[in-house]
């Protein structure tokens, strides 16, 4: 409807939420800043009454080049609120991976740690600039919190572009994903009825915020839940655990959502010793494949199955394995509501039947309607409205996906086609071998 944004139902959440725990920010091991969802909107509010003064205008990029902080999601959520558009980066980017992506963005303002001002202006001399000094903890960046509060409100439609993440490509430069308020909220709607996020839930949240992975997946969905986010500054083993473990009534984690090797690190880490995870009800995997090694020790040490799930920046969540139901180690589940999908021949454009291989296609409300800049690389991605993936992938006789390989990863030999992915699989299998990567030569 019109007049609806993702921003919208954020506020209308925090409102509810009152004095609600929301973020808890860990500073190297050691709580640094606890905000109210009552707090947390007062701080949004302010800070766009702030970003004002740089007369961004809607539809306006945004770029936030921020370590993982609460600045910097109160930042998102405030330019958010003010209908540009935010473009988040990785801020160990760097010059010569930040300057393809600073000029294809045309960004009107970029949100950068004070140190990096300077390369910022040797790469781009108009570009307005918001230094923020990383190194002060959230109580001391009082810079926006004297601005009185704006009346005005900006008008958005679902169909708003919200978000550009910017996607690594096998080949060629990163194709920004557009996606818009729409998209956002049906990501997030599907993701919290799947996985039964709720006001109860404590969000462990050890990963980046320039990824859809731990920006849309994670945080969108807890703050929309109104669950209590627990966010560590950086990933490690140590860290990680001690929240994991940790028994203190309003910090007693209930959500893990992760990546294959951020598990790995952390069983590595656990060693022999052995530690009590009773309180924990959902542990998710994706961005990678797990293998099936990994699922079983997974189970083993933390006392429950992982929850493996497909995503991408282009179409958020698409798939998971069922919360309650079979959990197939190496299966990416199945789709989630509104999500149709095909597996397509790549040549003829025939479907496939169950347990044979083909590209996988997608339709659903939650697929960008393109890339950024990018009209040749949209037009061949989307085939009469269903979006190609490049992923290969097959299903079962149960209804269960299964991702097989990337279309650029096949290997052609002696006239055939050898996936790279099903040769790893057999080498993975090899006692003493931990992990394979097969290429052509």
């Amino acid at each position: 409807m019109p007049g609806e944004s993702i921003y919208n139902l954020f506020e209308s959440v925090f409102i509810a939420s009152g004095q609600k725990k929301a973020l808890t920010f860990f500073k190297d091991g050691k709580i640094e800043t606890v905000l109210t969802y009552e707090s947390l909107l007062k701080d949004i509010n302010q800070f766009a009454a702030f970003l004002l003064k740089y007369s961004l205008k809607k539809g306006d990029r945004v770029i936030l080049l921020l370590e993982k902080s609460i600045i910097n999601i109160v930042a998102y959520l405030a330019l958010l609120k003010g209908g540009v558009i935010v473009v988040p980066l990785n801020p160990g980017f760097k010059r010569n991976e930040l300057e393809y992506l600073v000029k294809d963005a045309d960004a009107k303002l970029i949100l950068v740690d004070f140190k990096k001002k300077q390369m910022i202006r040797a790469m781009d001399s108009k570009i307005k600039i918001l230094e923020i000094q990383m190194q002060l903890p959230y109580k001391d960046l009082d810079f926006f919190k004297s601005v009185p509060v704006s009346t005005v409100e900006t008008q958005i439609e679902l169909k708003d572009p919200a978000l550009i993440i910017y996607t690594s490509g096998t080949t060629g430069n990163p194709k920004g994903a557009v996606l818009s308020h729409g998209n956002l909220i049906c990501d997030a709607k599907n993701i919290i009825s799947t996985w039964k996020i709720s006001n109860k839930d404590v969000v462990c949240h050890s990963l980046p915020l320039f990824h859809i992975h731990g920006l849309c997946f994670a945080l969108h969905t807890a703050l929309l839940s109104s669950a209590h986010v627990i966010m560590p500054d950086r990933f490690s083993p140590k860290t990680v655990l001690e929240r994991l473990i940790s028994k203190q009534t309003a910090e007693t984690c209930t959500v893990f959502m992760a990546v294959p090797a951020m598990y790995t690190k952390i069983m590595d880490f656990i060693g022999k010793q052995s530690f009590d995870f009773s309180h924990m009800r959902l542990f998710t995997s994706g961005s990678a494949p797990l293998l099936e090694k990994e699922f079983l020790r997974i189970k083993q040490i933390f006392g429950k199955e992982p929850v493996e799930r497909e995503g991408m920046s282009e179409t958020g969540m698409n798939f998971s394995n069922p919360l309650k139901e079979n959990k197939i180690p190496g299966s990416i589940g199945i789709p989630l509501p509104g999500v149709q999908v095909r597996i397509v021949d790549p040549d003829s454009e025939r479907d496939k039947t169950p347990g044979k291989v083909g590209e996988i296609w997608l339709k659903s409300p939650a697929v960008t309607k393109g890339y950024w800049q990018k009209p040749k690389e949209t037009k061949k991605t989307f085939n009469h409205g269903w979006f190609r993936t490049g992923d290969l992938g097959k299903i079962d006789n149960n209804g269960y996906y299964y991702l097989t390989d990337r279309i650029k990863h096949l290997v052609i030999t002696g006239g055939e086609n050898v996936s790279a992915k099903e040769v790893e699989t057999v080498i993975n299998q090899i006692k003493g071998v931990k992990e394979s990567s097969v290429v052509g030569v």
